[in-house]
Formats: structure tokens, C-alpha cells, sequence
């Protein structure tokens, strides 16, 4: 019996779906300009994005140079369709493309302000290439300039903060994969030392900050001590350097005592360094050449 039923409002359901589907297909065969339009207004109202779509598109170009007020609403309605349906590239494309032809209209403000927050919808995860979310940051800040007493300016604001959180997200995890990766090549531990100090300048104020400091006095420890004697010196005094600046803005830092025990090494490394060269110094001028290292420009 339930079987039965079931099969009863399937059927049912498909002849109203095969019904409606046959009377859209004869509107856009067979129906007239405006008949289009009305029956395009008529499915944005109930959210049937699709449709609606499907109709703006085909009549848009058809109503300019017609009927200004339809052409300039089925535009804007068509960039909405795009959007409803997480078509965000062509929703922001349609978006900027009303608002440039259409600048006098009551639209124009929302328009460029949808043209922006659909480039953040379009906005990649922190993993991917960052070029869409930087996109996205620059139409925003030209929406909040343009419009600087607009109601979607506190929004926009917001949403240019969490894209460069995603930014920061992104370079934080570059410089943690250069530090992760480092015992495989000396190379990545002067990446990673590079991508830590781009950091600190791009974003001063990042929760990360203090982990990154603490692994830049690590990785510049290691960096040093796998380096060529000639090039020890400089890398140590970089490492006694950054432990200094750690220290300074995090005095009670969680890293605090891992950070020490590199310094403390350092200053004896230092030593050591400082005494070898005092050595080589005394030595007679033929002897000294005999103890001179190989130089390298690769480490």
C-alpha cells in the first residue's frame, strides 16, 4: 500500500515537472518580448533562479534600445540570477558591467557593492593561489571609496578584514612549509628565515607572529651551524640578533626557553670563532694559508 502511494505522487510529481518543463519551452519558442520578461520577473519572485535566468539572458540584448526601465531591471536581475546560483565570476562580471552602464540608476550602489562581495565569494581557500582574493580586496576598498557613506560600507570593511586573514593564513603557511622542509635542503632554512622577515613587514599585528619570530631564531641557528666556516660569523650574530628581538617583544613567550638554548649555543659557537680567527692572525703569514677553507657561494 505505501509502495503504491509512493508511485502515485511520483508519477504525479513528474507530470507537473514534465508540464512545467513543456510550458517553458514553448515560452521561450514561441513567446512574445514582453511575455518573456513578465514570465522572467514571475520566476525571480518564487527564487526559481534558473529559469529566470535562462529568460533575462535571451532578453536582454533584445530590450535595449526598446524599453530603458525593462532593459536596466533585466540586466540587474540577471546578474542576481548568476549569483543565486554560485555563478560568482559571471555574476561579478554582469554586476560591473550594469554598474558602468547604468550609473544614474537607484542600482548602481548595490551593484558595484555585489560586483565586490561576489569576487569574495569567489575568494579561494587559504591553500590556493591568493590573486582572486587580492582582487577581491581592491574592489572592495574602490566600493568603500567611491561610496564612503554607503550602509554596505561597515560589510565591506569586514569583508577586506577576513580576506587578508586568508592572506595572512597563506603566507604563514608558506613560511611554515619552508621551515618544515628545511632539514632537506640548507637552502629552505634561508627561505625560511626570508619568508619569516616578509612576513613580520606584511603583517605586524598577526596572532602568528610570535610562533614565526621564535622559528626564525631556530631556523637561522641551523642555518649557521650547517653553514661553511667562513660563513658562520655573519649567520651566528643574525641568530644572537633575532633571539634579541624575540625577547624583546616576547619576554614571556611559551618559546621562550628553546629560544635561550640556541642563543646560549650561539655565544659559544661565537667564541670559538672569535678565538680560531685571533689563532689565525698569529700565525705566520705562510702557515696561515695553509689553514684557509674552501670558500662557497652555495651555502
Amino acid at each position: 500500500m505505501r509502495n503504491t502511494r509512493f508511485g502515485f505522487f511520483l508519477l504525479i510529481f513528474t507530470a507537473v515537472v514534465l508540464g512545467s518543463c513543456s510550458k517553458f519551452a514553448k515560452l521561450q519558442k514561441e513567446g512574445t518580448l514582453e511575455q518573456k520578461y513578465e514570465a522572467a520577473l514571475q520566476y525571480y519572485k518564487k527564487a526559481d533562479y534558473y529559469h529566470a535566468g535562462l529568460l533575462f539572458e535571451e532578453i536582454t540584448p533584445l530590450l535595449n534600445g526598446k524599453d530603458a526601465r525593462q532593459a536596466e531591471l533585466a540586466q540587474f536581475y540577471n546578474a542576481y540570477c548568476n549569483f543565486k546560483q554560485a555563478n560568482y565570476n559571471m555574476a561579478q562580471f554582469l554586476f560591473k558591467n550594469f554598474y558602468e552602464t547604468f550609473q544614474r540608476s537607484e542600482y548602481a550602489q548595490e551593484a558595484l557593492y555585489m560586483h565586490a562581495y561576489s569576487l569574495y565569494k569567489d575568494s579561494p581557500n587559504s591553500n590556493l593561489d591568493q590573486a582572486n582574493t587580492l582582487t577581491a580586496i581592491g574592489a572592495l576598498q574602490d566600493f568603500i571609496n567611491t561610496y564612503p557613506e554607503s550602509a554596505f560600507r561597515e560589510e565591506s570593511t569586514q569583508l577586506i578584514l577576513e580576506l587578508r586573514d586568508k592572506l595572512e593564513k597563506k603566507a604563514y603557511d608558506k613560511a611554515k612549509l619552508y621551515y618544515k622542509t628545511s632539514e632537506a635542503n640548507i637552502a629552505n632554512y634561508r627561505s625560511a628565515v626570508v619568508a619569516i622577515n616578509n612576513y613580520q613587514k606584511d603583517f605586524p599585528s598577526s596572532k602568528y607572529n610570535e610562533e614565526l619570530a621564535f622559528l626564525r631564531v631556530d631556523a637561522q641557528y641551523n642555518l649557521a651551524k650547517l653553514s661553511f666556516v667562513e660563513k658562520q660569523k655573519e649567520r651566528y650574530q643574525d641568530v644572537s640578533k633575532y633571539y634579541l628581538a624575540f625577547l624583546d617583544k616576547y619576554p614571556n613567550s611559551k618559546y621562550l626557553r628553546q629560544a635561550e638554548r640556541y642563543y646560549e649555543s650561539t655565544v659559544k659557537e661565537l667564541g670559538v670563532i672569535v678565538e680560531a680567527e685571533k689563532a689565525l692572525k698569529d700565525k705566520k703569514p705562510s702557515d696561515a694559508g695553509k689553514l684557509s677553507t674552501p670558500s662557497s657561494t652555495q651555502n
